[in-house]
């Protein structure tokens, strides 16, 4: 029996890793999931109610069809609320069956308090809470685990295992704590990629898959059917985690960088590349993009020009992943809607576009075409930027829509900020991008372009 302790109760863990372990045990395995809710908000009844058990439905795109893949998953063996059930909380840390620790708090979830008290447990952070499981752990005389967060920050398990050793210090626990932690724990940094809408949120849909299910479900997800699940490999820690498909497809290994940014640039620095154009030449989803033959021909041409080949030297693993990735933007189950994915995209386009630029402008030593459309249609749509009762509007095309963003870039153009300086603003880039021969005069010429109603894709 391995047994896996998970900080988070949430739709994306019960769609990405209980439907794995789930999976595993329909494959011959033996994992038991013990649920622990991170924070006092909220109840675990559903779980009570339902016996632990539920449903994910994974829709999606199979053999160029839709197609709503129902599992049901039974792996999990308690839900814990660790604020009335603190002894439960403390047994499960003693268990010797114990391998895995899997946590989901959300991005800010990873941090460190210098006021975390301890035993103040309802209000410390979640490596503080950890790190008092782990004490208790230690002081049973227990072997070590494996952590593994699915927080989206780089470097997760690092950054965890730096909170932990940080409370050892505010806390002036004892030394040999400190040693066992280091040296039996091992904090494996993981990346993984699932879009999970959850609970349907319209009554329709959610009729249909209670019919689907064949029985209510008030913890039913749904997720898409492509998963990837990374894992830094330390220890032996390929006698738990199984790599290969899995119902998610999971990869063990001691370079997960080369993930990260195969990520980043294809899906991430694709989406940022198109929404812009997309929002501006009136479409409303990824989907709607992905049917316009012109924004496809122009989503694959910098795919294939001028991102695939600057990620890693294999390239044919790359055009795989992106070929994964065209199939995922298919999905008419997600309605991914742009105004959404275009929250943040001074910030976004930075770190997940500019690589992909930089690299392609080094190879050849000049500005590649498409992502320079991109950017150009992204500041056509910042430059019509307007405040109106203290909100700000994108003025498209095809109307007035609320637009978000760190204020003071919104600021700067409702208040008819110039492209040209913008653009050479180093906090915003971390650099000027008026150094890149060409670029600033393209961008202005094409914006000019786009304001006269000409397409550029």
């Amino acid at each position: 029996m391995i047994k896996v302790a998970q900080f988070g109760e949430g739709g994306f863990l019960r769609t990405f890793a209980d439907l794995y372990f789930e999976t595993l045990n329909k494959e011959g395995g033996d994992y038991r999931v013990n649920v622990i809710k991170p924070i006092p908000f909220g109840t675990l009844d559903k779980f009570r109610r339902q016996g632990n058990r539920y449903h994910v439905i994974l829709r999606g795109m199979k053999n160029g069809a839709a197609a709503e893949d129902v599992y049901k998953v039974n792996c999990i063996e308690k839900a814990i609320d660790p604020f009335n059930e603190y002894g439960e909380f403390l047994a499960l840390a003693r268990d010797k069956d114990l391998k895995i620790i899997v946590s989901n708090t959300t991005e800010a979830g990873i941090c460190f308090n210098e006021k975390d008290k301890r035993g103040d447990f309802e209000h410390i952070s979640y490596p503080a809470k950890l790190t008092e499981f782990l004490y208790e752990r230690y002081k049973a005389g227990c072997g070590g685990v494996y952590l593994m967060p699915v927080e989206l920050i780089d470097d997760n398990a690092d950054n965890l295992r730096s909170c932990v050793s940080r409370y050892v210090e505010l806390w002036g626990m004892e030394q040999g704590f400190k040693d066992w932690n280091e040296k039996n724990n091992y904090y494996c940094n993981t990346l993984v990629d699932r879009i999970v809408s959850g609970y349907p949120r319209d009554k329709r849909t959610e009729e249909h898959l209670t019919a689907l299910i064949g029985e209510k479900d008030e913890l039913m997800s749904v997720g898409e059917p492509f998963g990837l699940w990374v894992v830094e490999k330390k220890g032996d820690i390929e006698k738990y985690i199984k790599s290969g498909e899995h119902n998610i497809n999971v990869i063990v290994t001691e370079d997960i960088h080369y993930y990260k940014r195969r990520k980043v640039r294809v899906l991430n620095g694709s989406h940022t590349n198109m929404v812009a154009a997309g929002l501006w030449l009136n479409k409303t989803t990824v989907e709607d993009c992905m049917k316009d033959n012109d924004i496809l021909s122009f989503f694959d041409g910098t795919l294939k020009d001028e991102i695939i080949p600057f990620v890693s030297d294999n390239v044919k693993a790359t055009a795989e992943f992106a070929q994964s990735v065209r199939e995922r933007f298919f999905n008419p189950y997600l309605n991914h809607m742009l105004i959404s994915i275009s929250l943040n995209s001074i910030s976004k386009w930075r770190a997940r576009v500019l690589p992909s630029f930089k690299d392609y402008y080094a190879a050849h030593g000049k500005i590649p075409a498409r992502l320079t459309v991109g950017f150009s249609y992204l500041m056509a749509l910042y430059a019509s930027i307007s405040k109106e009762d203290g909100k700000y509007y994108a003025n498209l095309p095809s109307g007035k829509t609320e637009f978000k963003d760190d204020g003071e870039y919104l600021a700067y153009f409702a208040a008819n900020g110039g492209i040209e300086e913008f653009m050479s603003n180093r906090k915003v880039w971390g650099e000027d991008l008026g150094a890149y021969n060409g670029f600033t005069a393209a961008v202005l010429n094409n914006v000019a372009a786009i304001r006269r109603g000409e397409k550029l894709i």
